[in-house]
């Protein structure tokens, strides 16, 4: 047989790709095991440098965190423990609560784990009706590593409760409510990650009915993850990495590497069912589905680079680490995929499962549920775009009065954490005392007269003007000339209350105090500010991020299908099934509606990064489908069809191919759906439902029936936009075959052709 690589040179990136590795397979299966090998080694060897502390919050809470470091001065993680009568007979007074106070202070110092031991008979931590007290103390080490050595602590506590059972013993701080966080965090995602892998497989079990097509995509997917890793490690010395950068790497790597492999491979057993050699199919599968490949890649990777700006570390992070996944998957898909077609030839159809294998052999390449679906449409398509488009956009309707914010512990875990429960009894008992606003005051000379003056009347105004009712206290670092303020704060675990203090601190009393000193630097932080500078960020970054976004895809579309239509219909399609996907996520959990049938509950927000995240996640998911469909179309357009049929053709075409990747990554997003905290649950629900939406309504109703309209202006392209760099078809495939067309006439006439066609 003739080498048609030698005799006809293939155009274009993916499909010379493609070509190269089919010829030299060896060549390309090795290096992409060396490429795994070597970047995980050298990532091993390089370590991977997270985000730390002062890094994670931006603004005044950010700055408080780099004063401390800077000064040296560490910022020990705090623990309190309550002991409060559980009726209304005992008081701090009584022999058996001081007793019960006694057992709890020699536990938790016998473990030799704490300093800064305190009785609340010293600190006076005493509540006005004498039922509750605070035994606080400190964890020794770096307060970021106190979580790792909190254990023997909380069993002590739990022991001094199992021996005073009339008295509320619990323990709440810093250590302990990150390890309850980082328990549950660990678990939920150790639980996804686990679960995502067969769930993956088994539906591509189905969709190919062999063992070994359907292994291809989860090795391709988890080979590129393995690589990425270790690429991250290397480059989290730069930009610094987190674990949540690195199961969103897993999540979006393991989505987006069996889409593409699912792509190519569908196509190849497409072109070889049809009759073409082995080669040939290859080639044509390279040239298309390899193209497509490239364009949806790279839309991704724009999407993910969005989060770069958003000027928050964890975000910088996720938005690396997952454009960098993808760029691996889409390298491997277009390189190592071909080759391995090549060297397995039919033993790719090995392993089939009895009665799907024989299914899939017997069906056509085309969706018969899709055609049907399809007549009514392209019949009616006024009909089908005012219905669908109507029912997506009163699904966005609840978004108008989405309201997003940092999720309390208990809206997080709800009553199931004991931690929760801590905090609430406290908070409840101190409104406030256990999570104080903080603020570091760095001068010149700590000493100072003027400065001291100052701090007198920060901590007699703090509370004059209504933002705490005290204790407000002071630590003086005096060699490194640094005052750590404590004020607990009005309103407590009440986030808008606690705010409000905030302000007062801020706006009021901070700028009459502090402020009027020189050389006084005195940012305001704790757990409140946090939030609200994080919001703060995040809120600023939103428009500059949706437009680089949305600008750049255009442009992509623009580019690749030399169409000034396709790119507008686009992103109007793609913000549709976003905002759709909004308004899910406020009905359920917002308002609470049908919340149960998701294991969730309305907590009255979203949590306030996950719009944001969303947004960028499915707007460059969303495209792989979009890429894909319409390449089918295009294609089949450049090859003589009217648009109607074209657009049949590359629906029914594809519907397969669509329908299998979208169920494998709703699938995989409900996993998310069914865990443990009201974030990932939040996420995962909003991720299937989005990519549901997208791939039913989106691509199978209002893509064709907008197209349908649309005519021969799809393929409308200004002259004035000639000049912009042509990413079209790389190479034209052969003719695809006829098939009987829903409302169009079989074959068009030459002249209908797209004016840019490149054929």
């Amino acid at each position: 047989m003739a080498d048609t690589g030698r005799l006809e040179r293939p155009r274009g990136i993916a499909a010379r790709a493609g070509s190269w590795s089919a010829r030299h397979r060896w060549a390309a299966v090795g290096s992409w095991v060396l490429l795994v090998i070597l970047a995980l080694a050298v990532g091993s060897m390089t370590g991977r440098v997270d985000v730390t502390e002062s890094e994670q919050v931006p603004g005044e809470s950010g700055r408080v965190s780099k004063i401390l470091d800077e000064a040296g001065i560490d910022d020990a993680a705090g623990e309190t423990v309550l002991i409060q009568a559980k009726g209304g007979g005992l008081t701090a007074n009584d022999p058996a609560f001081r007793k019960a106070v006694d057992a709890v202070l020699a536990g938790v110092r016998d473990t030799g784990q704490v300093t800064a031991l305190r009785s609340p008979y010293e600190t006076k931590t005493i509540s006005a009706d004498r039922r509750s007290a605070l035994v606080q103390f400190e964890m020794r080490g770096e307060a970021e590593k106190a979580a790792d050595h909190i254990q023997p602590v909380l069993d002590a506590v739990d022991k001094a409760g199992d021996g005073h059972q009339d008295l509320r013993i619990e323990e709440f701080g810093d250590a302990s409510g990150q390890k309850a966080f980082d328990d549950a965090f660990g678990d939920d995602f150790t639980q996804a990650e686990y679960s995502a892998l067969p769930v993956a497989l088994g539906i591509l079990l189905i969709v190919f009915g062999a063992l070994v097509a359907a292994l291809l995509p989860v090795v391709l997917a988890m080979t590129a993850f393995l690589a990425t890793t270790g690429l991250v490690a290397m480059v989290s010395h730069w930009v610094h990495m987190s674990d949540t950068a690195n199961s969103v790497m897993l999540l979006v790597g393991l989505a987006v590497g069996v889409d593409y492999c699912l792509f190519y491979l569908r196509r190849e057993r497409e072109e070889r069912a049809a009759g073409r050699d082995a080669q040939t199919a290859l080639r044509v599968a390279a040239a298309t589905s390899g193209r497509a490949i490239l364009v949806s890649g790279v839309t991704v990777i724009v999407a993910m680079a969005g989060m770069l700006f958003t000027g928050i570390a964890e975000f910088k992070a996720m938005g690396l680490a997952t454009l960098m996944v993808v760029a691996v998957a889409m390298v491997g898909s277009v390189t190592v995929l071909p080759a391995l077609l090549s060297l397995l030839g039919e033993r790719v159809e090995k392993g089939r499962v009895p009665l799907l294998g024989r299914a899939k052999r017997r069906g056509g390449t085309e969706s018969r549920i899709w055609r049907a679906v399809l007549r009514p449409v392209l019949r009616r398509p006024k009909l089908s775009l005012a219905l669908a488009g109507g029912a997506l956009i009163a699904l966005a309707l609840p978004a108008v009065g989405m309201n997003t914010a940092n999720l309390t512990m208990d809206q997080e875990f709800g009553d199931r954490l004991p931690v929760v429960n801590a905090y609430n009894h406290i908070d409840e008992a101190f409104p406030g005392g256990s999570d104080p606003a903080r603020v570091v005051v760095k001068a010149d000379d700590i000493d100072a007269a003027p400065v001291r003056d100052a701090l007198a009347r920060f901590r007699t105004e703090a509370v004059a003007k209504g933002a705490s009712k005290g204790p407000v206290e002071v630590t003086v670092h005096h060699k490194q000339n640094v005052a750590v303020v404590e004020v607990p704060l009005i309103g407590g675990s009440d986030e808008g209350k606690a705010e409000k203090s905030l302000d007062v601190l801020r706006n009021e009393v901070r700028p009459a105090t502090l402020g009027a000193v020189d050389g006084v630097d005195a940012p305001i932080g704790g757990s409140t500010a946090s939030s609200k500078d994080f919001n703060d960020k995040l809120g600023s970054a939103v428009t500059p991020v949706f437009a680089f976004v949305v600008v750049f895809a255009f442009l992509l579309m623009l580019m690749s299908f030399r169409s000034l239509t396709i790119a507008v219909t686009s992103i109007v399609l793609n913000l549709l099934s976003v905002g759709a996907a909004y308004g899910i996520l406020t009905a359920v959990f917002q308002h609470g509606w049908g919340a149960g049938l998701v294991g969730a509950e309305g907590v009255g927000a979203i949590v306030s990064w996950l719009p944001l995240f969303l947004f960028v996640i499915l707007f460059g998911l969303s495209m792989d489908y979009h890429v894909f469909v319409v390449s089918r179309i295009r294609e089949a357009r450049l090859a003589g069809r009217t648009t109607k049929d074209a657009v049949v053709h590359g629906v029914v075409t594809t519907a397969g191919v669509v329908t299998s990747a979208a169920v494998i990554m709703v699938a995989v997003f409900s996993i998310f759906g069914t865990l443990s905290m009201q974030s990932m649950k939040q996420m995962g629900v909003g991720l299937a439902a989005a990519v549901l939406i997208d791939a039913t309504v989106i691509r199978g109703v209002l893509l064709p029936a907008v197209m349908s309209l649309l005519g021969e202006r799809n393929w409308y392209l200004p002259k004035w936009l000639g000049w912009l760099p042509d990413l079209a078809h790389d190479e034209p495939a052969p003719a695809p075959r006829p098939s009987t067309p829903v409302g169009a006439s079989p074959r068009p006439e030459a002249d209908e052709r797209p004016r840019h066609a490149r054929v």
